[in-house]
């Protein structure tokens, strides 16, 4: 189910990764993985890179063996048995060909070119050191609670009350106090209390977040932040917890305007199923021992952080959550990619709804114009906020360009949220009997180089509460106006009523039933 990037065994022994460029001085700790069968001996075999030829250690090894001269630094970059081989030839940076013999005989043979600094050539081509191979994980008749946000923030709080084993979580910004209570609570009762979160996000880390992280490792809980020249991901932009049995997966940030529901609408469902919890508490390990992680009080050490402006608007809650049993798979990138998602898409039959901030990547746009085309009921909701308003705009006018040029069932729009919410923070899809709820925007940077966390769920049920949410947010809500100005323009209007019933009378036996003028007093003209 979950396993860090290995190559399947072989029937001989094979080269299975080439790290030339580590982030090292000198890049010192430079090596190669073997992959090799069981209880091999590697007496016999050769290393070469055609100026300097070794030969490998008469030792038994079975598995993963990673060769090196620096065995001390290569052991801190992988997991991997590390043997020692005395006179290990420097790698090129630029490129070059290693060729494996064994008792002279060419066994297998590796050609890279512009080596990255801080990434591994596995299966040709180039992966940052200790990425991850997440395989999906799904569960049938799974225990599902489906909700959204702004309308429910309680199910978020509820996840995590009353958690005593653990709490996982993992975000890209953390800043809501209520939350670090809860947490520090479980701590308290002695549950494994961890948290991970981006160290670089968009504008920075803010004054808030700062504080409630010093609070929650004031709490004995571990905060850990992905950052520096280490970091496998562009962003850590997955939002998901793992509280005992439970899993929990959202599109919305650990911040007040997010999770706490004041700002963003947002989808959120919770999984109560010990297998695909472990799954994600598998991935947050992963993503916490590695070498881009690093403590919160080193990093707080070197850190500045901005200002960040509270949200605290407050919104109808038109939607409870639904309960019930649904399929529910769990995926990541960068380790799935594109595939489960286009898979959703291209399976569609009957509807798809599609409700993202934006759509950058062609493949996404692409697989939903193609369901139209296939006579799909298709719909596609933008968000509104300023940084994507006017290029939305520009995309729904092309989709509504072509549905009307090729006749398409597709309608386009961006949305108006009115009083339901301030933006749309959304990255979902919904088709007849299949949903899709979590972190993944729809760009290529999402794809190839996040960590994201999306969970699939698969049932009628399921998918029409959510299909019942898209048509509320593509309708509108109503405006709203505060309490004293409502009453104000009450009073207003009954006023203007008052004047207008002392001045106007109808009459109740004319044919015509037009209004009759009341003459005014002479005192009042």
């Amino acid at each position: 189910m979950f396993r860090l990037l290995t190559l399947a065994l072989v029937l001989s022994v094979s080269v299975a990764g080439v790290v030339p460029n580590p982030v090292t001085d000198g890049d010192r700790g430079e090596y190669v993985t073997l992959s090799v069968p069981e209880n091999t001996s590697l007496g016999g075999y050769t290393l070469s890179d055609g100026e300097t030829t070794v030969s490998l250690p008469n030792v038994t090894v079975s598995g993963r063996v990673a060769l090196a001269a620096d065995t001390a630094l290569a052991r801190n970059l992988t997991d991997a048995r590390v043997v020692r081989v005395p006179g290990f030839p420097r790698l090129a940076n630029g490129g070059e060909t290693l060729v494996l013999r064994r008792n002279g005989t060419v066994v297998d043979r590796v050609t890279y070119a512009d080596a990255p600094e801080g990434e591994v050539f596995i299966n040709g081509e180039w992966r940052p050191l200790g990425a991850t191979d997440v395989r999906t994980a799904s569960g049938t008749d799974v225990d599902v609670s489906a909700f959204t946000l702004p309308d429910a923030p309680e199910r978020v709080r509820a996840a995590l009350r009353g958690a005593d084993d653990r709490v996982l979580l993992a975000g890209y910004t953390f800043s809501s106090p209520r939350v670090a209570r809860l947490l520090a609570a479980a701590a308290d009762r002695g549950a494994t209390v961890r948290v991970l979160v981006e160290g670089g996000p968009v504008g920075g880390v803010t004054d808030a977040s700062a504080r409630v992280l010093d609070r929650l490792v004031a709490s004995e809980v571990a905060v850990r932040v992905l950052n520096g020249p280490r970091a496998r991901y562009a962003y850590h932009h997955a939002k998901y917890a793992v509280a005992d049995d439970r899993a929990l997966v959202t599109s919305e940030n650990w911040k007040p305007g997010g999770v706490g529901g004041h700002a963003t609408r947002g989808w959120g469902v919770v999984l109560r199923d010990r297998g695909l919890a472990d799954h994600l508490a598998a991935v947050h390990a992963a993503d916490s021992t590695w070498r881009d992680g690093i403590p919160w009080r080193e990093y707080r050490a070197n850190a500045t952080f901005q200002d960040g402006a509270p949200a605290t608007d407050t919104y109808r809650s038109d939607f409870d959550a639904w309960n019930g049993t649904a399929e529910a798979s769990v995926f990541v990138t960068p380790d799935d990619g594109h595939q489960t998602t286009l898979s959703v898409l291209r399976n569609a039959t009957d509807r798809l709804l599609v409700q993202q901030v934006r759509i950058d990547d062609d493949r996404f746009l692409n697989a939903t114009l193609d369901a139209a085309r296939r006579g799909v009921h298709t719909r596609v909701l933008l968000g509104g906020a300023w940084y994507v308003r006017e290029e939305n705009r520009k995309l729904v006018d092309r989709l509504r360009k072509t549905a009307r040029a090729e006749g398409l069932p597709l309608r386009a729009r961006v949305v108006d949220p009115r009083s339901r919410f301030d933006h749309l923070h959304v990255k979902g899809v919904v088709t007849e009997n299949a949903v899709l709820v979590g972190s993944l925007n729809w760009n290529h940077e999402s794809v190839e180089n996040n960590r994201e966390v999306m969970v699939a769920l698969r049932g009628r049920a399921v998918a029409d509460y959510y299909a019942d949410v898209f048509r509320a947010d593509w309708r509108g809500g109503v405006w709203r106006l505060p309490l004293v100005a409502l009453a104000g323009t009450l009073l207003v209007v009954l006023a203007a009523g008052g004047v207008l019933w002392r001045r106007v009378s109808f009459s109740g036996s004319g044919r015509s039933g037009v209004p009759r003028r009341v003459p005014r007093p002479p005192s009042s003209r």
